[in-house]
């Protein structure tokens, strides 16, 4: 097996690439010039709106793992370009150049209703409110529309192996007004490179599929497990199920987490 990888440089392809080298997979890493990748993963030079060298990066593999994403700025414009239009190109190229190989693209959990009655599920109607969810959204769209072998996987809060992500959370507790009792969802690096090996493999093909540990944890708790404080609360919730995802689907398909919760993340020193 053949793949390439989007994204090779972000939060979750950084620590993907080396888990799926290690697992003895072929991969080839999509980057710019001079960006370096891992030992044993082949750099293609090229960019998502480069068709000649996205026809170069995609020819002969089996499988396209889609992770490249801009999120991290308040230029909706470069959202919704990367996000979508990126993802097209990416999939013109699949379509011209590997019409068989599976494209596994991630998205998030974010799309859900943030008033939602329950955990968001895969069925649901998906109203984001922000630029990013909104271009995810659209992307799936195009992908699902595409004819190719298709697979989505939609992922919580993501943190671990350094990365410093769960570190960032308690200063955006207030910005995102979250009561310390709203129970989110999360997944550990070590776990998306669980699930892209079912992805593969096509335990998910044709699914739009929830992936996250076993434990939604209080912000409360994130926050006090980073060495935080966050004030206490007994007023009700306004949003209880927001960021808390339904992901019976993907058990039922086989994903089972090897790092069941934050706490055994802690508690092994993998944070």
């Amino acid at each position: 097996m053949t793949i390439l990888v989007t994204g090779a440089t972000g939060l979750v392809g950084e620590r993907l690439l080396p888990r799926l080298a290690e697992a003895g997979v072929d991969c080839r890493a999509l980057v710019r010039r001079g960006r370096d990748v891992p030992a044993g993963i082949v750099a293609v030079e090229g960019d998502l709106f480069d068709p000649a060298s996205l026809a170069h990066a995609v020819d002969g593999v089996s499988a396209i793992i889609h992770l490249a994403a801009v999120f991290r700025t308040q230029d909706t414009d470069l959202i919704w370009k990367s996000n979508l239009e990126g993802t097209r190109s990416l999939i013109a190229a699949a379509q011209a150049h590997a019409p068989k190989a599976r494209f596994i693209m991630s998205s998030t959990s974010n799309v859900y209703n943030r008033n939602t009655s329950h955990p968001g599920c895969e069925t649901d109607a998906v109203e984001p409110e922000q630029a990013y969810p909104a271009s995810k959204v659209a992307a799936e769209k195009a992908l699902r529309e595409s004819g190719l072998n298709w697979s989505i996987l939609r992922f919580p809060f993501v943190y671990g192996d350094g990365d410093g992500h769960l570190e960032m959370l308690p200063k955006h507790v207030a910005a995102f007004g979250f009561h310390p009792a709203n129970r989110m969802s999360t997944i550990h690096h070590r776990d998306i490179a669980t699930a892209t090996n079912l992805a593969l493999a096509g335990a998910f093909d044709g699914r739009i599929v929830n992936i996250s540990d076993e434990a939604p944890t209080t912000i409360y708790e994130l926050v006090r497990l980073v060495g935080e404080t966050m004030a206490s609360s007994s007023e009700p919730m306004q949003n209880p199920w927001h960021l808390h995802i339904d992901a019976s689907l993907s058990r039922s398909l086989g994903f089972q987490s090897t790092v069941r919760t934050v706490y055994q993340a802690a508690q092994d020193g993998i944070l």
